[in-house]
């Protein structure tokens, strides 16, 4: 079994660290990129990481993931909140997958509570900023371990 976690970013997050900071932070993707891996090397994982603006390439990249990678780690930005091509590349994977969000969605405007990513994925985590992505590895680890051992 793949030991490779896909970890996708939608639009706009190649900005961060300079986008928005008051409500995404000062750390970049990159190094959200450094923390990702590095969380995930206890478990033995290795991490593909990528982001893009295109919804179009999100969906052939969650296609490639179905049967190159052992799990989804996504944060689809905006196209969370109008993406059903998203939504439906991801139910076509049998492959666990994880959400995560800088932001808390719900303390945010209203168009932003529905994610029709959520309804792919094992959970979602939301509100703890970069951070966020080293609890999906977590999470993502703690899945595997028990899809192993069922």
């Amino acid at each position: 079994m793949s030991r490779v976690i896909l970890v996708l970013n939608g639009p706009n997050l190649n900005l961060l660290g300079t986008r928005e900071p008051e409500i995404y932070g000062h750390t970049s993707l990159e190094d959200i990129k450094g923390m990702t891996a590095a969380r995930a090397k206890p478990h033995s994982l290795d991490v593909d990481f990528r982001q893009s603006n295109k919804e179009g390439e999100l969906v052939d990249w969650i296609q490639e993931g179905r049967t190159k990678s052992a799990g989804i780690i996504i944060n689809a930005g905006a196209y969370t909140h109008t993406s059903v091509a998203i939504l439906d590349a991801l139910l076509a994977c049998t492959i666990p997958v994880v959400e995560v969000h800088l932001s808390n969605l719900f303390k945010r405007e209203e168009f932003r509570h529905h994610s029709y990513v959520t309804k792919a994925s094992v959970g979602l985590i939301c509100g703890f900023g970069a951070q966020g992505y080293e609890l999906a590895v977590d999470a993502m680890a703690q899945i595997l371990k028990k899809a192993k051992s069922a």
